[in-house]
């Protein structure tokens, strides 16, 4: 397992190497990031050279993006600049981006899964039940609900939520803004009060689309397995139907969630766009955004580097879940 896990991380090396060629070369052909700051009022032709110069647009594509490989691997991943304002750090904006956005998408991930997984579990066992007919509808009218919608009718119901609190005398709950550091003393009881407002309309959002995809895949799975010839020889033997359930069916039934677990996540956790956009986070998804509108063009590659590593992890974590969920998958 450890020799197949370097062996996949060395591989990952060559892969990132020509993502970025790829990506360096797309980013640069999109346009000239000084272009809109040309057709600024009182700015001179020496500010836009100085700029350029900055930049790196002065010189060739190919040493433009050597120059950018050798700092990226030192760990200097430069500095953004929005049309000559203010310098940010990229390493630091990308890193701060990527803990926001991990902090949301980790609850909605752990509530979708288990929950997907519990629910698609029991309605294959339950098959054509009063039960089975409620997930199997519910996880169709996610699956048909766009995002936004989702997060639109959340918060206007979170807003009449907090209405109905404050008629009765109590504090608003719900929060439509991304945590930051509270300068104010609250008790530890005012503290989680604050905190699961601000997380519950996000998390619900992710969590109900996700849901419904793992559930459905859940119930398909275990539906094949269960039909199975392995599963009807165990209970040809006379195992109870709890143990061919758990034992037998349920852990070859997740290989497909675990698939469906490390896409969905990796894209998760590469920005939630349209969620941290209606509730004010900002995460990766708001640093997408941003780096588009302004054509900020090294801030971009920070961001599809980080993007490419973490679908390069997920997917190395799913190839060791098969290992682990079925013996007979050997990672050699």
């Amino acid at each position: 397992m450890i020799r197949y896990i370097i062996r996949r991380l060395l591989i990952s090396i060559p892969i990132l190497g020509i993502g970025s060629i790829f990506a360096f070369f797309l980013v640069a052909a999109a346009g000239n990031p000084v272009a809109e700051l040309k057709a600024k009022p009182g700015v001179t032709a020496q500010q836009i050279h100085d700029l350029e110069v900055s930049l790196g647009l002065d010189q060739p594509i190919i040493v433009r993006y050597w120059k950018w490989l050798v700092d990226f691997v030192q760990g200097d991943w430069g500095q953004s600049i929005a049309l000559g304002q203010a310098k940010v750090d990229i390493f630091d904006s990308i890193m701060r981006g990527l803990w926001i956005t991990a902090r949301l998408v980790v609850f909605a991930e752990l509530l979708a899964i288990v929950l997907g997984v519990v629910v698609g579990v029991i309605a294959a066992v339950k098959q054509y039940s009063i039960f089975d007919y409620l997930a199997t509808s519910s996880a169709f009218l996610m699956f048909s609900m766009p995002v936004l919608c989702v997060a639109v009718i959340l918060k206007t119901y979170g807003i009449k939520f907090n209405n109905v609190l404050e008629s009765l005398g109590m504090d608003r709950w719900v929060s439509t803004v991304s945590p930051t550091p509270d300068q104010v003393d609250r008790t530890f009881g005012e503290a989680i009060f604050k905190l699961t407002g601000t997380y519950v309309l996000p998390t619900l959002t992710l969590a109900l689309i996700s849901f419904a995809a793992y559930s459905r895949f859940q119930r398909a799975s275990m539906l094949e397995t269960l039909n199975s010839d392995y599963v009807r020889t165990a209970r040809a033997k006379g195992i109870s139907q709890r143990r061919v359930i758990f034992k037998h069916a349920f852990r070859n039934a997740l290989i497909p969630v675990t698939t469906l677990f490390s896409i969905n996540a990796a894209a998760l956790f590469s920005g939630a766009i349209v969620t941290e956009t209606v509730f004010g986070w900002k995460g990766m998804g708001n640093l997408l955004v941003q780096s588009i509108r302004t054509f900020d063009p090294y801030m971009l590659m920070g961001w599809l580097m980080v993007t490419a590593a973490l679908v390069i992890v997920f997917n190395l974590v799913a190839d060791i879940m098969y290992g682990i969920l079925d013996p007979r998958i050997r990672l050699a």
